[in-house]
């Protein structure tokens, strides 16, 4: 009587030899899960990393939940927009957007000068500086710049910009290099891209801009944090209702911050693209599954009847099948994994030049590769399970004898009398086409 270990050792022997047989097949079938799995694994890598950074970069720096405009309103408003149910925290700037004179540049740039209160933390919004120093209380004209500008332009600290501020122009001296929650993704007004050689972002002393335009005692913009049960649209609503004699021109969400909205989209289309180039993959690996297994089945006809006569059960024969493309899906999915961490990393990196965080790291998290292996088994399941059923419902007798012929019928191309001008060879392919 056999023991399993005599069984498993002859049908391991049979996969093997199997394996080895169809090794162009099987790689090729590996590759395109492979595929499949990598694209998923670099889409959620990609997005659990952008939405990492982001949600620390914004906690760490206090990024505001809500913004709003305003002609000139005075600073005691700023008491009021406190006392709103839900408000946590409130900031009241100076905002300009001025002409700016860069050495090397034909045409000026565009600039937008933002109020900070020198040799003090900000409560929202706040910069991370990357080289330099903050500014200092007594210098009206010294500034910070964003990095990008800073990077285009070739900029130093020490070096001079001249800006027209208020009709006047002033020489500028740029004293730090800083990146902020607010301007992850840099763009001017009614651009469609970021153009960092022509827009930057400058971080001025609140008392330089008050004397520059003559806001002493007032603002022109203002930013909110919100609690966390607050209601956003009750909150809008009531500054809106406080800064409309002032020139308000309509607060709004954070979702709809040019940055962070740009940042949501990227994460939107990185999702879509999780949900549409995986699928078409594991599709193909699927079918291509069904149509190597089958083939195996139909052309070991005899064979699965011989193992049957000799006492191998059902379980035994279907579990040979099922071990063949297990194999091959744990080769595809290696593949995945290593080349979507690879390119999980890369783009990681590609979005450090458009996206402009203190920080970004690639993180692959254990559960988006246990994911993507899930799913490449289920695509190899979906495609073979048909197949590995018909070998374990094959009789020994039945599987001894000869598969039954297909069945062919007239097809288009013969009811119209096209197939006599085809050869034979290309007959039979016509009629395999429409079978």
């Amino acid at each position: 009587m056999r023991s399993v270990g005599d069984v498993m050792t002859a049908l391991n022997r049979k996969l093997f030899r199997d394996l080895w047989r169809i090794r162009g097949q099987a790689v090729a079938i590996a590759c395109v899960i492979g595929g499949g799995i990598a694209t998923l694994v670099m889409s959620l890598s990609a997005i659990d990393s952008l939405q990492e950074t982001r949600r620390a970069y914004y906690e760490q720096y206090r990024f505001a939940d809500v913004f709003a405009t305003a002609k000139r309103a005075p600073n005691w408003i700023l008491r009021e927009v406190g006392a709103i149910p839900g408000v946590v925290g409130a900031e009241a700037r100076i905002v300009h957007d001025v002409v700016i004179d860069v050495a090397g540049l034909r045409e000026p740039a565009r600039g937008r000068l933002i109020s900070r209160t020198a040799s003090a933390r900000t409560h929202l919004n706040d910069i991370a500086i990357r080289r330099g120093r903050d500014l200092r209380r007594g210098h009206p004209d010294e500034v910070l710049v964003n990095e990008a500008f800073a990077d285009a332009h070739g900029l130093r600290l020490g070096d001079k910009i001249h800006g027209n501020i208020n009709q006047r122009r002033r020489a500028l001296k740029i004293v730090g290099i800083a990146l902020s929650p607010e301007f992850v993704y840099a763009i001017g007004p009614g651009e469609i891209v970021p153009d960092d050689r022509r827009f930057g972002i400058f971080w001025m002393s609140r008392d330089g801009l008050e004397a520059a335009y003559d806001l002493k005692g007032a603002f022109n913009n203002l930013t909110l944090r919100l609690g966390r049960n607050a209601s956003q649209a009750e909150v809008i609503d009531r500054v809106d209702q406080l800064l409309d004699r002032y020139g308000g021109t309509g607060a709004f969400g954070r979702a709809d911050q040019v940055s962070d909205a740009f940042v949501t989209s990227e994460l939107e289309q990185l999702g879509h693209l999780a949900a549409v180039i995986p699928p078409i993959f594991l599709a193909v690996a699927a079918f291509l599954f069904n149509v190597v297994v089958t083939r195996i089945v139909q052309s070991e006809r005899e064979q699965i009847g011989i193992l049957k006569a000799f006492g191998y059960g059902n379980m035994e024969v279907g579990w040979l099948y099922l071990k063949l493309v297990m194999a091959i899906t744990a080769l595809g999915i290696l593949i995945g994994w290593g080349a979507g961490a690879w390119m999980g990393d890369a783009i990681t990196r590609l979005y450090s030049d458009f996206f402009r965080f203190p920080f970004l790291h690639f993180v692959a998290d254990p559960t988006t590769f246990l994911i993507g292996a899930l799913v490449g088994i289920a695509a190899a399941l979906i495609g073979t399970l048909t197949a590995v059923r018909r070998a374990v419902a094959m009789a020994p007798a039945t599987a001894m004898a000869p598969a039954t012929p297909s069945a062919y019928h007239l097809n288009v191309v013969e009811r119209l009398g096209i197939a006599h001008a085809l050869s034979q060879p290309a007959r039979m392919i016509v009629r395999h086409i429409f079978r």
